[in-house]
C-alpha cells in the first residue's frame, strides 16, 4: 500500500470516528435536555397531564375562548416534545387534588374556580380584585404591597407560577398557573413559559417553585408577542400577609 493510499484510508477512517463522535455527543446532549424539559415540567414519556380551562362566556355550550384555545395550543407544543398525553377540562369539572399529574391552569380567578383554589391555597401573598363591576382597580393585581392595574390594549399583567406540594406528600407533579388580567395575557404567559423555559431551568433549577410577573405591552399593537419580566415575586406571593394585631 502506497504512503498517499494509506494517509487516504486513515483520513477517512478520522472522519468516521469524529463523525460517530460528534454523533453520540449530539445525541446525549439531546436526552440530557429532554430529562430536564420532562422533569421541570413533570413530564414523563407516556405521562398524562391536566389543561384546566375557563368556559367561553359568550358560548351556551362547553368551548374555549379563542386565546385560551391558543394557550393550549402554546403548551401543545411542549407536551409534545415530551412525550406525555393530555386531557383537558373545563375548569368546573376538576374535582380532584393536585400533585398526582401536571397540571397546567389556565385565567383569571373570576373565570376559573380551580385557579382561584390554587390562589388562595398555594399563593396567599397575591390578591386579585375580582369586582365585575368597572372601574379603575378592575382585575388588578397586588403583590408586595404593590397594585398593577390593568390597561386594556396598552398594558396587561399576567402572573406565572410553577408549583409544588412537595415530594414528602408523594404527588410530587407541578402545578403551572396562568393568571392574568386577559385572554391575551394568559396567552403570552403559556408562550413564555414555552419559549423560555430552558432559561428558568439554569435559574430556578429543575424542580422550583416559582411565580413570576409578566407585563403585556401593547398587545393592541402586538399581541401576545412583547411580554416583559417585572419581577420575581416568588417570597412575597408565597407568604401570607400578616394580620393585624387587634
Amino acid at each position: 500500500m502506497s504512503d498517499d493510499v494509506r494517509n487516504l484510508v486513515l483520513v477517512l477512517a478520522g472522519l468516521a470516528i469524529g463523525g460517530l463522535l460528534g454523533w453520540l455527543v449530539r445525541g446525549s446532549l439531546w436526552r440530557r435536555r429532554l430529562h430536564r424539559r420532562q422533569r421541570f415540567f413533570g413530564l414523563p414519556k407516556d405521562s398524562e397531564c391536566l389543561l384546566v380551562v375557563p368556559r367561553d362566556p359568550g358560548s351556551r355550550g362547553w368551548s374555549l375562548a379563542r386565546h385560551d384555545a391558543f394557550a393550549l395550543l402554546e403548551l401543545a407544543a411542549v407536551i409534545k416534545e415530551c412525550g406525555a398525553h393530555a386531557e383537558v377540562l373545563a375548569h368546573d369539572t376538576a374535582w380532584q387534588g393536585f400533585g398526582a399529574r401536571t397540571e397546567f391552569c389556565i385565567g383569571g380567578p373570576t373565570a376559573n374556580y380551580r385557579l382561584a383554589a390554587h390562589l388562595r391555597s398555594m399563593l396567599p401573598g397575591v390578591e386579585v380584585d375580582t369586582d365585575p363591576s368597572q372601574g379603575p382597580n378592575q382585575g388588578a393585581i397586588t403583590v408586595a404591597g404593590e397594585t398593577y392595574r390593568l390597561e386594556k390594549g396598552a398594558v396587561e399583567y399576567v402572573l406565572l407560577a410553577r408549583l409544588s406540594s412537595g415530594r414528602e406528600s408523594g404527588n410530587d407533579r407541578p402545578v403551572f398557573l396562568a393568571s392574568g388580567q386577559r385572554g391575551i395575557a394568559n396567552q403570552a404567559a403559556t408562550r413564555y413559559l414555552a419559549r423560555h423555559h430552558a432559561r428558568l431551568i439554569r435559574k430556578y433549577g429543575q424542580d422550583p417553585t416559582f411565580c413570576l410577573l409578566l407585563r403585556v405591552v401593547n398587545s393592541q399593537a402586538y399581541g401576545s408577542d412583547v411580554v416583559e419580566l417585572v419581577a420575581d415575586v416568588t417570597k412575597q406571593a408565597t407568604t401570607a400577609p400578616k394580620t393585624p394585631a387587634p
